[in-house]
């Protein structure tokens, strides 16, 4: 795959065996097998609540996703949506788990899985490669629209070989954002609730795909100018960030820290609009911080 950064004009190529080829493979092929699936799961059950969903196509996913990776890569550790426990702080935990890994791929297998069991549009698999605790891969693919979102740390980002470049919204009032309604619901959904409200009069309009990662791949692609949610998980987010991030954007907690992967409570932006972002968060106590 012949890729060029719109910024240097430097081709680079993505080598067959290149950890970023590898997470292109199983992405693609594991997103087709669920598309495969789609209104065709056999169990369906809850997690940390009755809108916390996981199917066996969940579970047969990320087993998938293993297998491709591991095989290439026997001595990466490896972290796993359906390898947690459910609960407010299993994803913070588990990252810490493993803050000493030299290579930790941060996967799940199915994000927005309440769209997939609904046979809604709008989930993705998303695949994250961390090198020391700093993503340097994130490949996000939608099977339903054939989209495969691919970042490499310091090689930009691309959609289909396509570079991708956030928004030039200069301001809230001009920009469509991207929420979630987080499925936790004492303390995350609550939060939410009032980021909500307040972005609701601030920006040019707001919307729910249901699917984090996706989120994220879609303010990298320009198509949304901002994202915020609090009580997100690091396999949620890992991926999608560095789309962000390398397509020129900025993604940080909602207090403004820079990200790393303990970060739940995020927003993520095409930069120009993150500091106003920021202020309408910490200015209606929806900061979860």
């Amino acid at each position: 795959m012949n890729q060029s950064h719109d910024q240097d004009q430097v081709p680079y190529t993505v080598s067959s065996k290149s950890p970023t080829a590898v997470a292109i493979n199983a992405a693609a092929k594991t997103g087709e097998w669920i598309k495969t699936r789609l209104g065709n799961h056999k169990e369906l059950n809850t997690k940390l609540s009755p809108q916390d969903l996981v199917t066996d196509v969940d579970k047969g996913a990320e087993l998938m996703i293993r297998k491709l990776i591991l095989t290439h890569f026997p001595d990466h550790d490896f972290l796993g949506e359906e390898g947690v426990q459910p609960g407010l702080h299993a994803s913070s935990e588990a990252i810490a788990e493993y803050a000493d890994a030299e290579y930790l791929w941060i996967v799940d297998p199915i994000d927005g899985t309440t769209n997939f069991v609904q046979g809604f549009p709008g989930f993705c698999v998303s695949i994250a490669l961390a090198h020391h605790g700093e993503v340097i891969v994130g490949v996000i693919y939608d099977p339903v629209r054939d989209e495969l979102f691919v970042a490499e740390k310091g090689k930009g980002a691309y959609m289909h070989g396509n570079p991708t470049r956030v928004s030039e919204d200069q301001t809230l009032a001009g920009s469509v954002m991207a929420i979630g309604f987080n499925p936790e619901r004492d303390f995350a959904l609550p939060l939410n609730m009032k980021g909500i409200e307040a972005l609701a009069t601030r920006t040019r309009s707001l919307r729910a795909v249901g699917s984090a990662a996706l989120h994220l791949a879609y303010v990298a692609a320009g198509r949304m100018s901002g994202y915020y949610e609090v009580g997100l998980n690091s396999w949620d987010i890992a991926a999608g960030t560095l789309l962000v991030q390398e397509s020129g954007g900025t993604v940080t907690d909602t207090k403004g820290n820079p990200y790393h992967l303990g970060v739940r409570h995020m927003l993520a932006t095409n930069g120009l609009i993150h500091q106003e972002l920021q202020q309408v968060i910490e200015e209606a106590g929806a900061t979860g911080l």
